[in-house]
């Protein structure tokens, strides 16, 4: 009984440890198997600071706008985000291209060098030369997927000396037409590193999406943020298999690509060749993304975004995410002990009755795309954003997911 006792312990506080991690999930798709020809960058960011805003910055050269800490006055360092020149980046933090010393922060320039990389790059090639010029030791350690308004898309492995470069437009580097990464290089040490579980899920499913060319953002949405399968234990809890009367709808949020500790999901999309680089599109999902939906955003105009995206300066959250951080909670409501934070109501989340927060939310969603998509095929065919148009469209979807909110759920 007492080596029982012993074991549950020691699990309990490796389990702790694992929430601690952090544990991001993305992909570059190249617009070769797009449906309509745009690249696309796609990150689950998984972190401990739960509340998250999209902010507007005027750069040194380039505006951009990007997802950032709520919690930051002055932030410097972004996750994901997009420019004036149509360049987009993100990063998954890595574990197993650099040997960390003791006290030191892995990866601790990883957010402020995007931050430089969104102010000063047009394209990837500029990504390139700008890895090449910064100080080293970089004190980088990521994977950063970029794409352009060129057609780029890439994904590159960085450490403190050296990076490895992926270009998802090359067979060679991508078969298949994408490129995914979680919490591991390729180029690092092997077996190393976090998140091979969710890499397998994600490569699952992207791998005969983009033989057919289904790959848009709302698939992205609908079938990899909102992925509740481990591809290792072969189950798929939406497949009702998990839900009562079979089980008591109680789950252990373990190596699924939606975790507790996901506070966003984005989508960049790219533009084709000829288009203006304004018309790049950063579809944003704040908080936990089963119970949050996607606003657009665009740089241009980025003086006027989305009132529930941008942070709230009284009570320092946006209003959506913050939304989403109720529901969230209510989800991983059991508290009872070490290590039970990782238990969650997947009965809440999703239900045989479809009265599931991800189930009543997904029409929401679908409506702002409905919304949105025409107006932005509008201004792809006129070659330009219509900023009345927009900021009109940004008023409208506020106050439609703000009455929804209230109705679904009184928040």
């Amino acid at each position: 009984m007492r080596k029982n006792l012993l074991f549950i312990a020691i699990m309990s506080f490796f389990l702790a440890l694992a929430g601690d991690i952090q544990a991001c999930t993305s992909a570059v798709i190249s617009g070769k198997v797009t449906p309509d020809g745009r690249p696309l960058l796609w990150k689950n960011r998984d972190t401990d600071y739960a509340q998250n805003s999209v902010k507007y910055f005027s750069g040194k050269r380039y505006s951009f706008v990007a997802v950032v800490n709520s919690r930051d006055n002055n932030p410097r360092e972004i996750w994901i985000g997009t420019n004036s020149a149509g360049f987009s980046i993100m990063n998954t933090q890595s574990y197993n291209l650099e040997k960390i010393k003791k006290n030191e922060e892995r990866g601790s320039a990883n957010g402020s060098v995007m931050t430089l990389a969104l102010e000063v790059c047009a394209t990837v090639d500029d990504f390139k030369h700008f890895l090449d010029s910064i100080k080293k030791p970089s004190m980088i350690e990521a994977n950063f997927g970029v794409i352009d308004a060129k057609g780029g898309a890439a994904m590159f492995e960085v450490g403190y000396y050296k990076y490895t470069f992926y270009d998802a437009n090359n067979p060679k580097d991508a078969p298949c037409g994408y490129i995914a990464r979680t919490n591991f290089s390729f180029a690092g040490e092997v077996n190393n590193g976090a998140g091979y579980v969710r890499y397998m899920q994600e490569d699952k499913l992207l791998m005969p999406a983009s033989a057919t060319k289904e790959i848009t953002p709302a698939w992205i949405f609908r079938e990899l943020s909102r992925s509740f399968a481990n591809s290792l234990l072969g189950i798929d809890l939406k497949s009702g298999n998990f839900n009562r009367p079979k089980t008591t709808g109680w789950f252990v949020d373990q190596d699924f690509i939606a975790r507790k500790s996901t506070s966003c999901s984005v989508v960049v999309q790219g533009v084709k060749k000829d288009e203006n680089a304004e018309l790049t599109t950063m579809w944003t999902v704040l908080g936990y993304p089963p119970v949050s939906v996607v606003l657009p955003v665009w740089v241009k105009g980025g003086e006027y975004l989305p009132t529930l995206l941008t942070r709230d300066n009284a009570t320092k959250v946006s209003p959506l995410c913050d939304k989403a951080v109720t529901l969230r909670d209510r989800v991983f409501s059991y508290t009872q002990g070490m290590g039970s934070d990782r238990y969650f109501n997947w009965e809440l989340l999703y239900n045989e009755d479809k009265t599931g927060y991800m189930q009543r939310l997904a029409p929401v969603e679908e409506e702002i795309f409905n919304r949105t998509i025409p107006k932005l095929t509008e201004w792809r065919m006129q070659g330009r954003l219509n900023l009345d148009q927009m900021t009109s469209l940004y008023s409208e979807l506020d106050h439609y997911v703000a009455e929804k909110y209230k109705e679904l759920f009184a928040l």
